[in-house]
């Protein structure tokens, strides 16, 4: 997983999930930064070329559901440490999820990516039994206006911290796709998975 601001026992504290090349960050936008562009003076007759139309922003994801795991949680959003590295939920919100702001909003194109833990020093957590999703899993993203959307499960893979795809699950794409993430696999020294689990689901 991502590194955390709080210490997590079990999901390491510096994932190479978080080590986002220098190039790829610069692809990145975190969404709640943008605003937009003021638009133009209204002239004088104003009724003569109307009212523009008001613009709206993209709403932010709240909760997640995967039906067939039983999973039901809360979201979150997630930014970047001061060191470039990836958020991660604080262990006391283990059932808690992240949207990763700097990619894109779920259904909208591109990358969503959706962070969670395992265990934590508190217990299971949101994500404990995100190894046993299935493909063809039906995965449920709802936003702060009550829009839900769907994805379906495409594939999983762990991969060693070590060697984590970065460019694979953040780098830009012209799909609507979905990533979730969590640790995975044996434990090292310090009692932290070594792998991460990434699932890939696109929208319906």
């Amino acid at each position: 997983m991502p590194p955390a601001h709080h210490p997590v026992r079990r999901c390491g504290t510096r994932s190479a999930l978080a080590r986002l090349a220098p190039a790829l960050l610069a692809l990145l936008t975190v969404l709640t930064g943008c605003s937009s562009a003021p638009g133009p003076s209204a002239p004088a007759d104003s009724a003569a070329v109307g009212t523009p139309p008001e613009v709206k922003h993209p709403a932010a994801p709240t909760k997640v559901v995967i039906p067939s795991i039983g999973v039901t949680g809360s979201l979150m959003e997630l930014g970047l440490n001061t060191d470039g590295t990836v958020e991660v939920p604080p262990a006391e919100k283990g059932m808690t999820a992240g949207w990763y702001t700097g990619g894109s909003v779920p259904g909208e194109a591109g990358a969503a990516v959706i962070i969670g833990h395992n265990d934590t020093r508190f217990g299971k957590a949101v994500f404990h039994d995100l190894k046993k999703i299935a493909k063809g899993a039906d995965i449920t993203v709802t936003n702060d206006r009550g829009e839900s959307v769907h994805f379906t499960v495409t594939g999983t893979e762990s991969v060693s911290k070590n060697s984590f795809p970065t460019e694979k699950v953040y780098g830009p794409t012209e799909d609507h796709a979905l990533r979730l993430i969590t640790c995975d696999g044996d434990f090292d020294a310090q009692g932290h998975p070594v792998n991460n689990l990434i699932v890939y689901a696109m929208l319906d």
